[in-house]
């Protein structure tokens, strides 16, 4: 009854069953995912390093007398190369998002290729929230022309705003999607 349970659990938390169920299309993308981000962020990386430390230690250290004079034993080796190489990569990564542009322009590339940056969000942004802005400005365009206090190019630009916001509420998009071409200056 547990193995039931936490099976359960964990495809509920995965995102298999909302409802009753998910278009097998979407379940597939979603382990793609899953997959690449364990298998990048966790396994590789792990595997990665270890395999690196052997490979410099047995190939290069162990047929180097002088070097292995100053690392008798793979152990001291990895425990120097931790001390070194975390700093190092502190370091390296400092510079990557702070120190340079790389950051910056990987950035741009996401906001280039992001959908919600045109659209809303489902949930409560696209339920409760833009209909909630459509409604206030509905209201105060009306209490403006009420009062005469609304002119023409006020009132045309408020038109265009609500059709935006209908267009948003019922899942559409606004706006043009950047598109950056590769022959033209940054």
């Amino acid at each position: 009854m547990v193995e039931n349970s936490f099976i359960s659990s964990l495809i509920v938390r995965l995102g298999v069953v909302k409802g009753f169920g998910m278009k097998v299309s979407r379940l597939a993308f979603r382990m793609w995912y899953y997959f690449r981000l364990g298998y990048t962020t966790y396994l590789t990386f792990l595997l990665g390093f270890a395999t690196t430390l052997v490979t410099v230690y047995y190939l290069a250290i162990t047929n180097i007398p002088a070097l292995r004079d100053v690392f008798p034993h793979f152990l001291w080796f990895a425990i120097i190369a931790l001390v070194i190489g975390v700093p190092v990569s502190c370091l390296l990564g400092w510079f990557h998002m702070k120190g340079s542009a790389l950051y910056s322009s990987e950035v741009d590339i996401s906001v280039e290729a992001n959908p919600y940056l045109y659209k809303i969000q489902p949930g409560y942004w696209q339920e409760a929230f833009t209909p909630l802005y459509l409604e206030l400005l509905r209201g105060m365009k009306a209490m403006l022309e009420k009062q005469g206090m609304l002119s023409k190019e006020d009132k045309e630009r408020i038109e265009d705003i609500e059709k935006k916001l209908a267009t948003l509420i019922k899942g559409g998009y606004v706006g043009a999607m950047r598109v950056r071409k590769f022959d033209a200056e940054p």
